[in-house]
């Protein structure tokens, strides 16, 4: 397997696609090994039990588009594996390939998705069986293990690449980069599932913390990789490194939309919604102190009554 891709696409990964492969994971892994019905063998220390079977693997199809040598990867879906042959049931495939198409009709089978630590040789066979549909798939591979000293995605894709090794050509699994995009509708969706309310009752305030702490390390990250690029930049000017001009009209293009913040439609725009926000917090207000103000009087009324049964005197209001 090669290091790196040179085929020069681009990929763009949505989280849908990552949700879905980490779920169906969790679902057949969960079904595969039940929770063990007699915990005080394991307690008492038999040895007779037998070892934990090895993680399963889920298999299926990764849709999307193509645009030049753009590939954004939306969506997936589950296929059924035959282990015996070794091979994916090809009439389930085509059945769910055509219902997608009524739904999706812009989309195309881009590849497979599976999990595991690496890419196995018996996966090849899987990539090549798909060639008819895609004539270049891309693989997917999610890695469940967990591994809290890893900070990136435990996802790779992979591209399919024809070397020649000891004079035979062959296919291999080449690395490919990509890169996370998302929608409006998936960032509404991603953020509602990392303010879910933990399953251990945490308070408000622990996720509070959680969110803040997050969004620290977010702005963190971000101030230490302009850092980077400051200090990259002054020394290209400085002669210190060879000039890369790719790099440079990559930065111009991001420096470019700096200014869009300045344009009389989003100054318009943004004193709109603010005018909102500020109408909302009022009307907030004097509902509440509404309300506080209701509570007192009614409390004065119901004092003052009991004075005036009394005194002989009226109610106030």
């Amino acid at each position: 397997m090669a290091s790196s891709s040179s085929s020069g696409l681009t990929f763009k990964l949505h989280p849908l696609v990552i949700v879905n492969i980490s779920d169906h994971y969790t679902r057949v892994k969960s079904q595969s090994q039940p929770p063990n019905p007699n915990p005080s063998s394991t307690a008492n220390g038999d040895s007779s039990t037998s070892p934990p079977p090895p993680p399963p693997r889920v298999f299926g199809c990764v849709i999307g588009v193509q645009r030049g040598r753009t590939v954004e990867i939306f969506n997936s879906f589950e296929l059924l594996f035959d282990p015996s042959t070794n091979s994916l049931d090809r009439p389930f495939l085509e059945k769910k390939q055509e219902l997608y198409k009524k739904v999706f009709p812009n989309f195309y089978i881009l590849g497979w998705y599976s999990t595991g630590s690496d890419a196995e040789e018996s996966d090849m066979h899987i990539h090549k069986a798909l060639m008819d549909i895609n004539e270049s798939p891309v693989y997917v591979l999610l890695n469940p293990s967990i591994n809290h000293a890893q900070k990136d995605l435990p996802l790779t894709i992979f591209e399919s690449e024809l070397h020649v090794i000891d004079g035979i050509p062959q296919l291999i699994f080449v690395r490919s980069s990509y890169t996370i995009e998302t929608v409006e509708a998936e960032r509404i969706s991603v953020d509602h599932v990392a303010h879910l309310k933990p399953s251990d009752g945490g308070s408000a305030a622990t996720q509070l913390a959680a969110q803040l702490t997050g969004i620290h390390s977010a702005i963190k990250m971000l101030g230490s990789r302009i850092r980077v690029l400051h200090h990259y930049l002054q020394a290209m000017q400085k002669g210190e490194i060879p000039c890369d001009n790719s790099l440079l009209r990559q930065v111009s293009s991001l420096l470019r939309r700096l200014p869009a913040i300045e344009s009389g439609k989003f100054q318009d725009d943004f004193l709109m919604e603010y005018n909102d926000t500020l109408l909302i917090t009022y009307l907030a207000m004097f509902t509440n102190c509404s309300s506080t103000m209701n509570e007192l009087v009614d409390k004065f009324n119901t004092a003052y009554d009991r004075h005036s049964r009394r005194g002989g005197r009226t109610a106030f209001i």
